[in-house]
C-alpha cells in the first residue's frame, strides 16, 4: 500500500489510499551541439500515439555479470544476466545460439544481481540487499537452486572483489569486523571455505585485488579534490600499506584494476590534465607510464582474460566511446555493423574469440548482443516494449547556454514531437543526483513518458557535474544552493528562449541531490519555477551528513570537503537546507520517498511535507514502503511516473 497525500491550497489534507493494482491498470546516437535558433523547425508532426507510464516502464532491463569471462558458462557458454522482466531483478541464462532466456532465480521481492558463473561449473554468485537498504550480501546459488549466504549477519555490507586467475579462489570484502572498514577474504571455489587475507585497520576505501591474489589496492580520500592510492603486498611477511601516489597539491586518483598478468596497477589521475587519464604502475620496477589520455575523462580500462585485448571507455560529452585495442598486433579492433548507440559491459568469452556487450540509446533501452571478432553482432534481447513505436520517442540533443556569470553550462534537451511555435510545450529542468553526478545520453522511461505527453525536459549538467574537467567539477564546492542553483535558475531563461517552449510554464524535477535542488529552488528562489518534483531529495544537510552510513568510510571526508562539516559549518549548512526555510515554498510540490532509504532518511521528506502543507500550498506525497534510495521495482516506477504526470497535468 502506498500513501498518497494531497493538501490543496484551499483546505486541509485529503488522504487517498491507492493500491498498486489500481495504478497498474493504468549509450546512444551521436550528441549534436546545437544553438537555440536551430532547434525549432517550422513544421511539426504530432505523434500518432500516446503511451502510459506502464507501457514505457514495461521495458526489460538487462545487466551482465561483472566478472569478465565468467559471465559465460564454462559448461555451454551461456551468458548470465540479471533481468527485471518479472518486475523484480532475477538471474537468467541466455543461450548464445538462439537468445533463449531461462530463469535461474524466482524472487518476487528482493532483487537478485548476478556477479558471475563459477569458472568450472554452473554455480553462480550474486548480491542481494534488503529492499533498498543497501546492505548487500554475497550469495552462491547451486544448480539445484540452493542459495547460500556467504556473508551472513545483521547490519553488514559485503561485495565481490574478483576471481583469481586460475579460478581456484574468489575474493569478497565485508565490513563485518568494523562497520566503517572493508576487509578482504579469500573463498575456495570448491568448498567455499574462507580465510581473512587483509584487515583494513585504516578504514580506507576498496580499490581492487590482483588476479594472482598478491596485491590489494585501497583508496584514501583526503578531500573531494585530493586522494591517494595505497598498495599492499600480501606476499610480504608483514603486509603494509605503501602509498604509491606521491604528489603535491590537489590530485585525484582512483583504481581501474590490475593487468591480466598482475604485473601492473592501472589507475586514474588528473595530475597532468584537466581530465582523468589512465596510467600504469609496474609492480616490479615502479615505472609509471601514461596508458590512455583524451580531451575527456577516461571512464574505464578493462582487459580480456589473457590481457591481449584492452577495452577503454571515454566519457565524450555525456556519451560513451568504447575502443578495443589488440595489444599483440598493436591495432584497434574494428567491430563491424555495430548499431548506433553507447556500448557498455563489454565481456570477452573464455577463448577471446567473441564478445558480449550492451547497447543503449535514447529511444531504445539497453539490449544485449554477441559477436565473434570477425563477424557481425547477433541481437540476444529485445528490451523495448513491443507496443511502443520508437518513432514516437525523442532523441535528446546536447545543448549549452551561458549561465549568470557567462560560464557555459551543458545539458541534454528533449523536445516533444508535438511542440511548435503555435503549440509551445511546458518544460521541466531535470537535475541529476550526486553531488557531482552527470546526466548522460540513454533511455529513460520516465523522461520519455513525460516528453510523450508533451513536456520538454532539459537534463542540466550544472557546475559541479562530473565529465567536464576538474575545474568545472569543483566550481560548486562549499557553494551548494548558491553557485549551482544559479545555473539551474538561469536555465529557465535559456529554455524560455525556444519558441516551442512556453516560458510561463517551467518546473523543476530531480532525485537525491537533484531533489535537494528542487526544494532549494522552491525555497530560495520561489518566483522562478512553477512547480517542483522532489524525488528522495535532501532537505536537511545537517541531518544527512550526520547520518552518513558507516560503510561510506573515507568517502565521508570527501563529502564534508564538498558540502561542509556539520561539526564546524552548522550555520552555513542550515542556511542552505530547504527544511529550515520551507516557509518560502509557495509553488505546488510533489515529494517521493522510499521508507528504507539509508542516505536520505524518510523523516527528511515527512518534515518538508508537513511544513509546506502549513503554507496551504498544494503538496502531494508518495511514500514507498519497499524502496530505498531509488527504485528497484517496476511497479513502483510506474506508480511514481504516473504521479509525476498527474501532478504536472494538475499544476503545470
Amino acid at each position: 500500500m502506498v500513501d498518497r497525500c494531497l493538501s490543496p491550497r484551499s483546505g486541509g489534507p485529503n488522504i487517498q489510499r491507492i493500491t498498486l493494482a489500481m495504478i497498474l491498470a493504468l549509450c546512444s546516437a551521436s550528441c549534436t551541439r546545437v544553438d537555440v535558433e536551430n532547434v525549432s523547425p517550422d513544421e511539426i508532426v504530432a505523434p500518432t500515439a500516446e503511451y502510459s507510464a506502464a507501457e514505457f516502464h514495461q521495458t526489460t532491463d538487462f545487466r551482465m555479470g561483472a566478472s569478465g569471462a565468467n559471465a559465460f558458462s564454462a559448461i555451454n557458454g551461456d551468458l548470465i544476466v540479471s533481468s527485471n522482466e518479472t518486475g523484480v531483478f532475477n538471474a537468467y541464462r541466455i543461450a548464445l545460439t538462439d537468445g533463449k532466456r531461462s530463469p535461474l532465480t524466482t524472487s518476487s521481492d528482493k532483487g537478485v544481481y548476478v556477479i558471475s558463473w563459477f569458472p568450472r561449473d554452473e554455480r553462480f554468485l550474486y548480491t542481494q540487499d534488503g529492499n533498498g537498504d543497501e546492505l548487500t550480501h554475497v550469495y552462491v546459488m547451486t544448480p539445484a537452486g540452493e542459495a547460500v549466504d556467504l556473508t551472513p549477519g545483521e547490519g553488514l555490507k559485503a561485495g565481490f572483489g574478483g576471481w583469481s586467475g586460475n579460478g581456484d579462489v574468489f575474493y569478497v570484502y565485508t565490513n563485518e569486523r568494523d562497520d566503517a572498514a572493508f576487509d578482504f577474504y579469500a573463498y575456495s571455489s570448491t568448498d567455499l571455505d574462507r580465510s581473512l587475507i587483509y584487515t583494513n585497520t585504516q578504514g580506507l576505501d576498496i580499490g581492487a585485488i590482483s588476479k594472482n591474489g598478491r596485491w590489494v589496492v585501497y583508496v584514501e580520500n583526503n578531500s573531494n579534490a585530493d586522494s591517494d592510492l595505497f598498495l599492499v603486498d600480501l606476499a610480504a611477511k608483514k603486509p603494509e600499506l605503501i602509498k604509491v601516489t606521491p604528489h603535491e597539491g590537489d590530485v585525484s586518483h582512483s583504481v581501474y584494476g590490475f593487468s591480466a598478468d598482475s604485473k601492473q596497477l592501472i589507475y586514474s589521475t588528473n595530475e597532468f590534465s584537466e581530465f582523468t587519464e589512465a596510467w600504469t604502475l609496474s609492480l616490479e620496477t615502479g615505472v609509471r607510464t601514461k596508458l590512455v589520455a583524451d580531451s575527456w575523462d577516461v571512464m574505464f580500462v578493462a582487459y580480456s582474460p589473457s590481457g591481449r585485448y584492452r577495452v577503454t571507455g571515454i566519457n565524450v560529452d555525456a556519451q560513451t566511446e568504447v575502443t578495443i585495442f589488440d595489444q599483440e598486433e598493436q591495432r584497434i579492433v574494428e567491430l563491424e555493423s555495430i548499431p548506433v548507440g553507447d556500448l557498455a559491459q563489454v565481456r570477452f568469452n573464455r577463448d577471446e574469440s567473441g564478445i558480449a556487450f550492451g547497447l543503449n540509446r535514447d529511444v531504445a533501452p539497453n539490449d544485449l548482443f554477441y559477436m565473434t571478432l570477425d563477424s557481425s553482432p547477433e541481437r540476444l534481447t529485445n528490451a523495448l516494449n513491443p507496443s511502443i513505436d520508437s518513432e514516437h520517442m525523442v532523441e535528446g540533443v546536447v545543448v549549452r547556454f551561458p549561465s549568470y556569470d557567462g560560464l557555459e553550462i551543458p545539458g541534454i534537451l528533449y523536445r516533444p514531437i508535438q511542440a511548435s511555435k503555435e503549440n509551445p510545450s511546458p518544460a521541466l529542468v531535470w537535475v541529476h543526483g550526486g553531488p557531482g553526478g552527470q546526466s548522460r545520453k540513454g533511455y529513460s522511461p520516465t523522461i520519455q513518458h513525460l516528453v510523450n505527453h508533451g513536456y520538454a525536459v532539459f537534463q542540466i549538467n550544472n557546475r559541479g557535474s562530473s565529465g567536464y574537467g576538474k575545474t568545472f567539477y569543483h566550481l560548486d564546492d562549499l557553494k551548494h544552493g548558491e553557485a549551482d542553483l544559479g545555473d539551474v535558475v538561469a536555465s529557465k531563461g535559456f529554455l524560455a528562449g525556444y519558441d516551442w517552449i512556453d516560458g510561463q510554464r517551467i518546473g523543476i524535477i530531480g532525485g537525491s541531490y537533484g531533489g535537494y535542488m528542487v526544494a532549494a529552488a522552491l525555497a530560495f528562489r520561489p518566483d522562478v519555477f512553477d512547480v517542483g518534483i522532489n524525488i528522495f531529495g535532501v532537505t536537511n544537510w545537517l541531518r544527512t551528513l550526520e547520518s552518513i552510513p558507516p560503510w561510506w568510510g573515507a568517502y565521508r571526508t570527501a563529502l564534508y570537503a564538498e558540502l561542509g562539516d556539520p561539526g564546524t559549518d552548522r550555520e552555513r549548512l542550515q542556511a542552505i537546507s530547504p527544511l529550515f526555510h520551507a516557509e518560502g515554498i509557495i509553488k505546488p510540490l510533489l515529494v517521493v520517498q522510499g521508507a528504507n532509504d539509508p542516505r536520505v532518511l524518510q523523516i527528511e521528506s515527512d518534515e518538508l511535507v508537513e511544513k509546506v502543507r502549513a503554507n496551504e500550498v498544494p503538496v502531494e506525497y508518495v511514500l514507498f514502503p519497499d524502496e530505498g534510495h531509488g527504485f528497484r521495482k517496476r511497479e513502483n516506477r510506474i506508480l511514481a511516473s504516473e504521479a509525476y504526470l498527474e501532478f504536472l497535468q494538475a499544476h503545470l
